[in-house]
Order: C-alpha cells, then structure tokens, then sequence
C-alpha cells in the first residue's frame, strides 16, 4: 500500500507535468500565427519540435538517467531549464528566435514523460492499480491549463488574441516549470536503474531488439498503421486551436480541452469494448473515429452547426484510446518480458517519433496550399486530407490484420 503522502506528491507531480504541456502546445499554432505571422510551414517546424524530442530522449534516459543520476535529480534540472527557456519564447517577436527555444525546450520536456513515470512506478506496488490514480491528476492539469486560459485569464478571446495576450500564456508555464523544478527535488529518491559499469547500446535505447517483432505479419500491419495514422494526428495537434480561432470562436481553449474530458471517458469503457469485440474491431473504430472527426471539422461552422465542431473534439477520447492504448496493450501481449520495455520504446519512436514529424510535415504544407486572401484558410480542404488518409490507413488495417484473440490486463 502506498503511503497517502507520497501518493500526493506523486499526483501534484502528474498534476503539473501536463498543465505545462497543455498549457501552451494547443494554443502555439494561434500565437505563432496572430503574434509571429507565421506561415503554416514555420508552424509545422514548431510543432515538430515534439517529434524531435521523442526522438533524443531515450538516448537522455538510456546514457544518463538510467545510469549516473536520480531520476527525480534529472526531472528537477529539466524542468528548471524549461522555465528559462519557456520565459524566452514568451518574450520572442520572430519565428526564427523562437524556433531554437522551442527547440531546446522539447528536447528538455519530452524525457520528462519518462521520468516522471520513473519515479511513480518506483513507489508503486501494484502499479496497475495504484498508477491509473496518479496518471489521471495529469489529464485533470492538462484539462484546467485550458480552462484557466479561456475563462480565468481570457487570453484566448478574439480580442486579446489580437491584443497579444497569448504570449501570457509562455510565461504561466514557465512559472509551473519553475514550480515543478524545484518541488521535484522533494520527490522520493528513484536511483538508476541501470549499473555504471554495465554497457548501454544504442540498439538498446532505440528498442531495436523489438525489431524482429516485425516478422509476424500482423505486428507489421499494426506497425505501419500506427505511424500512418500519426499523420491524421498531426493535423489535430497543430490546427485546432487556429482553426477555432478563425472561426471566431470564443472560449476555444476550453473547447479543445473537451478532448482531454472525452479521453478520460472512453478510457473507461475501453475494457468493455476490447473484452466485447476484439482488439482488430477496436482499432477500426478508433480509426472510424478519426474519419468522422475531420468530415465533422470539415463541414461544421461557428453557427448552427456549431455542435459538429465540438463532438469532432469530444471524438478525441476514441481516436486515442481506442487506437493508441489498444495499440500498447496488443504490444506488450506480442513482445512478451523479455522485449517488452523494447518493443513499447519502438512503437513510441515510430509514432511520436517518425509518424509524427512526417505528420506535422504535411500538414504545414496543406495548410499552406489552402491559404486565402487576407490570411485565413479554406479549412474544408484541409480538414478532408486528414479524413481521406484515415479512411485510407483503415482500409490497410482491416484488409490485411488478421483477427486474432488479445488479453486485456486492466
């Protein structure tokens, strides 16, 4: 049983790793834009930015964290160089200042991720149940980062957008960073895991011994998909908050934060629907889901049919449970205890990684190719790639995974 008071630091930890995430990486693409002018590519490098830290931080966990230095050392050192640089992108006024602190920044939080479930899982006994109860502090601060900027500070009306005000939003996080830095060093000490003396590869920080996982037809496809659908993922990450903004939407802030509700949601009835209809059945209609969602955004306007917008955003819930944490579980029942950890970082790389970066890509370009007159975008024609790819993706999936029996372990 875990202790009531390291169970709280545990969850205020949580609590604040991801209201700093969510309190500046929806609203990025609508600051970029009205305070930067930056065109749809510049913002596409920024978001970017994200895949490039997934990408360097297993060699940050694998060369120094889990070898030389307390994890809760690190989290603390990180999120303190976070704050600085979280400060200096609140204070730049061009995008290629800002790029490089963002830059440096992703490359500091994205190991965090890892750490930050480190030191949790260190105190756990039983981490399958006593985990989900910390993890969700975290959804819950990602959730009220977006309320506070819609309705305490109002920073994303169309007012002070155009005023600047989201610039505010840079310094809020930088504060949380600061906070997070320094409370970290009172977390419960989580040494390496890892001897000094013994050798750490790179094919061991990349997960490469997951590679022959490949070889099972089924594994390949679910592979392939997953970094596909990155890509449809992308697009949501990187436009809803402009998107919401060009349609004059008030409050878009605590709109988008209607995802992170749903996720909570369906996270919920997750097991009920793997247990009822499979895992192959689960993952298409995750992906159904991402179909749905961007006819829904495509077609939707900030009028009567306003509620089109809003259930796209509250379809979040399926899209990413249903498909990425479907995905873990069919992961590590394939890998089994010896590749498992392995086979999970693979997956990770790939979509967070790869999928991601290619992702955020093209959707800076479509956005481009679909620029109007006097600034604003044909959304219909950017919201259907997303749609027509994910239509696409499901196809592969449901033609060429062959059903097979997975165990849900909850």
């Amino acid at each position: 049983m875990m202790k009531k008071s390291i169970q709280f630091q545990l969850s205020f930890m949580m609590f604040l790793e991801f209201f700093i995430w969510g309190g500046w990486f929806v609203t990025m693409g609508t600051f970029l834009g009205s305070n930067l002018g930056a065109s749809g590519g510049e913002t596409a490098m920024a978001y970017s930015t994200q895949s490039w830290g997934a990408i360097i931080a297993p060699f940050i966990i694998g060369l120094i964290a889990d070898r030389f230095f307390n994890a809760e050392k690190i989290l603390g050192v990180l999120h303190l160089l976070g704050a600085t640089l979280m400060y200096l992108m609140s204070q730049s006024t061009e995008f290629s200042v800002f790029y490089p602190y963002v830059l440096g920044y992703m490359i500091a939080y994205m190991p965090t991720l890892a750490l930050v479930n480190s030191v949790s899982f260190n105190q756990m006994s039983d981490p399958a149940k006593q985990f989900p109860l910390v993890r969700v502090w975290g959804t819950i601060g990602w959730i009220l980062a977006g309320l506070a900027i819609s309705f305490l500070f109002k920073w994303d009306s169309i007012e002070n957008i155009s005023n600047g005000m989201l610039s505010n939003t840079f310094i809020m996080v930088a504060l949380a960073s600061l906070l997070l830095g320094v409370f970290s060093f009172t977390l419960p000490k989580t040494p390496p895991s890892v001897a000094k003396g013994d050798n750490v590869t790179i094919k061991d920080i990349l997960g490469l011994d997951a590679l022959k996982l490949l070889n099972d037809r089924n594994f390949l496809v679910f592979f392939i998909s997953s970094v596909l659908i990155c890509i449809p993922l992308a697009f949501y990450y990187q436009n809803i908050s402009p998107f919401l903004t060009e349609y004059q939407v008030e409050n878009s802030t605590a709109w988008a934060s209607l995802g992170q509700i749903s996720e909570v949601a369906f996270m919920l009835l997750l097991p009920f629907f793997f247990k009822k209809f499979g895992f192959k059945k689960t993952i298409l209609f995750g992906m159904l889901a991402w179909v749905v969602r961007y006819l829904l955004f495509s077609y939707g306007n900030n009028g009567d049919l306003f509620f089109m917008i809003i259930t796209g955003i509250a379809l979040h819930g399926i899209c990413y449970d249903f498909f990425f944490v479907s995905g873990q579980i069919y992961t590590d029942s394939k890998a089994g205890e010896k590749v498992k950890s392995a086979a999970q970082g693979l997956i990770t790389l790939a979509t967070y990684g790869v999928g991601m970066l290619v992702g955020f890509w093209i959707a800076g370009k479509i956005v481009d190719k679909n620029l109007l007159a006097g600034g604003s975008h044909a959304w219909q024609d950017i919201w259907i790639f997303p749609a027509v790819f994910a239509v696409v993706v499901m196809l592969i999936f449901a033609l060429l995974f062959k059903n097979e029996k997975v165990e849900y372990k909850s």
